[in-house]
């Protein structure tokens, strides 16, 4: 549609709010406004407390709370929320997602004419590769900044159910791509570094967008041999459910200061997430104190009413799910029985108002009840800022940053641009678009493909050698890649996976790189005129043992799913305009590994009577193909420790009854730990001929208590530096953060005796002692 004039924009711009978060509005008939309290549209809103935005956010709630009837009240207990017309309030679409860009996953946000699409980060287990807290949150403004340009033209809402911090128990889960990786710091720190450039505005009480961490807790499982999220019982002990997967949820409420949580469907140990009053409001807002709303995943209160059988009535689950703690439902559940079990007497109206208070206080933090948008903080706000040239680089910048090399034997990358006339470039993945940019995507600004990227340097031959990533049967195409391999001075093999085989609802039952692409990749290497360099496209481990010992093929790579940019920043890493520096942020695992570890078990710890292996970097007592942390360089960076305490020593009262007998750990008050932390110092240094970066990563051993991690990640940082220069990296450790461990009851000790801190190859002892 092409419009022309004022008029014609006019109405063509309402056709697109009416499409999207905001109702059906007739210019004629004007049943139902645009935007709640527009007081320019009808001055009489003027008069209402929940309009005065000169009230505190707590007054105007309480003021909008009131003059609700019950059955409009439970009309704003769904994502799907009522219109309230004589209150000039709107309906809106409280599911929007943001997962790496603005997608049109979720009824809250499309595209369209104004805005075709946005820009397309790489997916969340590549971006965590890169271990860079600033571009973490950087991404976040971005994301943010394109979600306000869209909402501004009624293409998206405000609140955004992103991100996915679910620790990355088990390498078949589907959907590891989403997620930050297996370690609860390093997810702390994506979570707590995204969600404040989503949300950070310019005014402390205010949102630029709302973030939501999602799935708690101990979800990472969902359809396995049977066995499917929607009637998993995920039995966690107390100790695992503290030092593992608990963390990054409690990062992204205390540090990250999200507006909202999301609950799980599965259950933990025996309820259902979204219906338990310790996870929910003991946990999440007594403990936490989450300042913002509680959100069910899709559908969560249906299914553990109806296919999980927890209640007998629909009522008994609308009131099992907001008495503990739920505010919002992702569905129509609570929509079509809150009511019914009110009047039943199963739940009090005030809860009920005590879910509203705590959405609506979201949506006004958010300006939502503030009239027209384009007259507010962000107004200014428009398509011109989505896809921008800046964003768009970041996006190609973000995936160079992530992409790990794993192999590179005699150095043989980077290839020179300029000596390679014929580039064989081979594999089901070479020249894919949507599979760069994983699930829960958006329409990107463009792609470019890995063929594209490379092309762009090189001539190149491209054979698929597979028709698609399952490789089976017929679709392998041995011969035409096997030709272009032997006549090429060079060959990239990029193979892997796609949403056909690791997605949401669809685990993996092995490790093995899919179908025949492991004979694709031995047949191609035996015949290469040059060298062979490997490229994984995938967002979980792979079992790439045999590419790995094998000396025709030098080199590997993972780019996990790069985004829409991935071609263009793998070409970057492979001709070396870009020294490559990301770290593997989980475990690969041998086949071995599912053979020994069930899906559906969650123990983390090892447990040497069943042969049970434990689970990630910090237990896992096997055998691994590539470990947590791996990744290589085009240059060499050396450590030097500067600065490290021998000893600590922890200050205990004169009665305390470890003065008197054998600790072998101690549980430290707030007032004891408020000055218990030292300093760590290293000199890092360029030692090769190309500039840089590097992550350094800082680990502990602790002593052998309450069957600890056999080493943690205590912090990292990414530190860039020019060809033989020298920089200083210095680590603050709060001894009973950083230091302690989970006992088997859940609570956190300082283990008493010797912790080693590891950094690279260095190793430190120091003593703790009371």
């Amino acid at each position: 549609m092409v419009c022309r004039g004022k008029t014609h924009a006019f109405f063509f711009l309402l056709f697109e709010l009416s499409l999207l978060c905001f109702p059906c509005f007739s210019p004629v008939s004007g049943q139902s406004p645009v935007f709640a309290c527009d007081t320019t549209k009808n001055p009489n809103l003027s008069s209402y407390g929940f309009c005065d935005t000169s009230l505190s956010v707590g007054d105007r709630v309480s003021d909008l709370v009131k003059r609700l009837s019950l059955a409009e009240k439970v009309t704003f207990l769904v994502n799907k929320a009522g219109a309230v017309p004589g209150l000039g309030i709107p309906s809106y679409e409280w599911w929007s997602e943001a997962l790496h860009g603005v997608s049109y996953i979720g009824p809250g946000t499309k595209f369209s004419s104004l805005v075709p699409g946005a820009t397309s980060f790489p997916q969340v287990i590549l971006t965590a590769a890169s271990f860079n807290k600033d571009l973490f949150e950087t991404i976040g403004q971005v994301v943010s900044t394109e979600a306000r340009a869209m909402h501004n033209v009624g293409l998206a809402g405000l609140t955004f159910w992103s991100p996915n911090i679910n620790i990355l128990r088990d390498p078949r889960w589907g959907r590891a791509q989403e997620t930050p990786g297996e370690d609860p710091v390093l997810s702390s720190k994506y979570a707590t570094g995204y969600v404040r450039g989503l949300q950070t505005a310019d005014h402390p009480d205010k949102l630029k967008v709302a973030a939501c961490c999602k799935h708690y807790t101990a979800y990472d499982l969902d359809n396995w041999k049977g066995i499917d999220r929607f009637h998993f019982n995920a039995k966690v002990t107390k100790q695992d459910l503290d030092d593992t997967f608990q963390p990054p949820f409690e990062s992204c409420v205390k540090e990250g200061n999200v507006a909202s949580v999301m609950c799980s469907y599965n259950q933990v140990n025996g309820v259902p997430t979204c219906a338990d009053p310790n996870l929910l409001a003991g946990v999440i807002r007594g403990e936490w104190k989450l300042n913002g709303y509680i959100v069910s995943d899709c559908d969560s209160v249906d299914v553990f009413y109806n296919q999980q059988n927890y209640t007998k009535t629909p009522e008994e689950a609308a009131a099992k799910a907001i008495s503990a703690g739920l505010d919002l439902n992702c569905g129509s559940f609570l929509g079509q029985h809150a009511q019914a079990a009110v009047t039943q007497g199963l739940l009090n109206e005030s809860q009920v108002d005590n879910a509203l208070t705590n959405n609506f206080a979201v949506l006004m933090r958010l300006g939502f009840f503030d009239g027209d948008p384009t007259k507010l903080p962000y107004g200014n706000l428009s398509p011109k800022d989505v896809c921008t040239p800046e964003n768009q680089e970041l996006a190609r910048e973000a995936a160079r940053q992530g992409i790990v090399l794993l192999k590179n034997n005699k150095g043989t990358l980077p290839l020179s641009p300029t000596s390679i006339k014929s580039l064989a470039v081979i594999g089901p993945n070479a020249n894919v678009t949507k599979t760069m940019i994983g699930n829960y995507e958006g329409t990107p600004c463009k792609y470019t493909t890995p063929l594209q990227g490379l092309t762009a340097s090189v001539p190149t031959v491209y054979q698929p050698g597979c028709l698609d990533v399952a490789c089976a049967g017929s679709s392998l195409q041995l011969d035409p890649a096997k030709t272009a391999a032997s006549q090429a001075d060079a060959t990239i093999l990029i193979m892997g996976a796609d949403l056909s085989i690791e997605a949401e609802g669809r685990d993996r039952l092995d490790l093995h790189l899919p179908g025949q692409q492991e004979l694709l990749i031995t047949a191609v290497a035996n015949v290469s005129k040059g060298p062979v360099i490997l490229v994984i496209m995938s967002g979980g481990g792979m079992d790439v043992s045999l590419a790995k010992a094998s000396d025709l093929i030098p080199g590997i790579l993972w780019v996990g799913y790069p985004g829409e940019a991935g071609g263009a920043a793998l070409a970057d890493i492979i001709f070396g305009f870009y020294n490559p520096s990301g770290r593997l942020p989980m475990t690969w695992y041998p086949e071995s590994y599912v053979d020994s570890v069930p899906m559906d078990n969650m123990n983390m710890r090892p447990d040497p009577s069943t042969g049970y292996p434990g689970r990630t970097y910090r237990f896992y007592t096997g055998e691994t193909v590539y470990s947590f942390g791996d990744g290589l360089s085009y240059t060499h960076f050396s450590h030097h420790l500067v600065k490290a305490p021998n000893l600590v020593s922890i200050p205990l009262e004169g009665g305390h009854e470890c003065r008197t007998k054998r600790c072998k750990s101690v549980e430290l008050l707030q007032d004891q730990c408020e000055d218990l932390a030292f300093d760590v110092e290293l000199r890092v240094m360029n030692n090769g001929t190309m500039d840089g970066s590097h992550v350094v990563f800082l680990y502990s051993s602790p002593p052998a208590v309450h069957n600890a991690p056999k080493k943690q990640l205590l912090a990292f940082e990414r530190v860039t530096l020019g060809a033989q220069r020298e920089g200083v990296v210095a680590f603050r450790v709060d001894v009973c953060k950083d230091l302690s461990v989970v006992d088997e009851l859940g609570n956190r000790k300082v283990g008493i005796g010797s912790h080693v801190l590891h950094v690279g190859n260095l190793k430190h002892s120091l003593s703790v002692r009371i």
